[in-house]
């Protein structure tokens, strides 16, 4: 058997009432119903529930994120006379009056930044300027207003921490091995490994494996 046909095909899958403008998507991604993305730099293999919305940032690879989340939520000037839509966007209404720049700068400015493996529940907010670590879980109808750590379980408004998803030298030896660069044959062979070994096992395997395989491309 060829074994190209391992493998479906590598185009994202957007559905047609999902709205992007100026987004990057990777290999195997998929953009659900109803998504809004503006700005987005999607990763391989990272998908959008329906009716999530995302602006200004990055996501790596291998992220589930959930229906009606909300990513780098919306910011008001409300230093202003009026933190209304009015003074940033007054073209909405009036002619000859455009975008304010320096405010969609200063959006622009609050990246938010998504590590791999990344599992944001239904309905989480994650707000502007957040790092999320590798491997993390946002727990849902949470809201994330400071960073979030490697491997760390978070939910509530505003987000705590409640665990780390492994031992700290199982997060480590994970962050090491970075399974999620792997190639689409590494992770064929992986796949049956991932679904039945347990983590401490699985790296024993994979680490002594990855040590004598001849390096890639």
């Amino acid at each position: 058997m060829d074994e190209n046909l391992r493998f479906t095909a590598p185009a994202p899958r957007i559905h047609p009432t999902a709205e992007l403008k100026g987004c990057q998507l990777g290999r195997y991604t998929a953009i659900g119903e109803r998504v809004v993305l503006r700005e987005v730099v999607v990763g391989d293999f990272s998908y959008f529930e329906r009716h999530a919305e995302a602006i200004y940032s990055t996501i790596g690879k291998f992220c589930s994120i959930a229906s009606n989340t909300r990513i780098n939520a919306l910011e008001h000037p409300i230093e202003r006379v009026s933190g209304h839509k009015l003074t940033y966007r007054p073209n909405e209404y009036f002619r000859y009056l455009g975008v304010d720049q320096e405010f969609r700068a200063r959006r622009r400015g609050k990246q938010v930044c998504i590590g791999h493996d990344v599992w944001i529940g239904h309905g989480a907010v994650v707000m502007p300027g957040i790092r999320i670590g590798n491997g993390a879980v946002i727990g849902a109808n949470s809201v994330v207003t400071r960073d979030v750590g490697a491997y760390e379980i978070v939910a509530g408004v505003p987000t705590k921490k409640l665990r780390l998803r492994f031992a700290p030298e199982i997060v480590a030896r994970l962050q090491v091995l970075q399974w999620w660069d792997w190639s689409l044959d590494m992770l064929f062979k992986a796949i049956p490994d991932m679904q039945k070994l347990p983590i401490e096992v699985f790296l024993d395997s994979w680490e002594g494996k990855m040590k004598t395989l001849p390096p890639e491309g």
